[in-house]
């Protein structure tokens, strides 16, 4: 699994470089994530502008690294297509992670999380 690392205001993005992520690439993906927690990246954010489409194990995979990274750590979405973006409202999903417009807004939200004036997750701003 490929991801394209950037640094926006001092927070980790991930950019996913997989058209779908389905069952064959669910095990890469995953762990992949989990080793990105594990290597002290433990607020991540996770660019899915490339992504057309997640099933139902890629849910689960995104699941399995959220807890992995646990409480001491967040793992936020941002830039799902709309396909994407049905899937998680679908699987209510959307109600789990926080999904932003733009890695811009996702990092600015995990650098001012202490502040109690986080910007509110954009669900369905592209």
């Amino acid at each position: 699994m490929k991801f394209e690392e950037t640094l926006v205001q001092d927070v980790l993005v991930l950019r996913v470089h997989e058209g779908r992520i389905v069952a064959d690439v669910v095990p890469r993906f995953k762990e992949s994530l989990i080793a990105y927690a594990k290597s002290g990246k433990s607020s991540i954010v996770l660019d899915l502008s490339d992504v057309t489409f997640i099933d139902s194990s890629g849910l689960g995979a995104l699941i399995g690294s959220l807890k992995a990274i646990g409480s001491g750590g967040e793992l936020v979405l941002c830039s799902a297509r709309d396909g994407v973006m049905s899937m998680f409202k679908l699987t209510r999903m959307d109600k789990v992670f926080q999904i932003y417009a733009n890695p811009e807004s996702a990092a600015a939200a995990l650098s001012t999380r202490n502040g109690a004036d986080r910007e509110k997750p954009h669900s369905g701003d592209r």
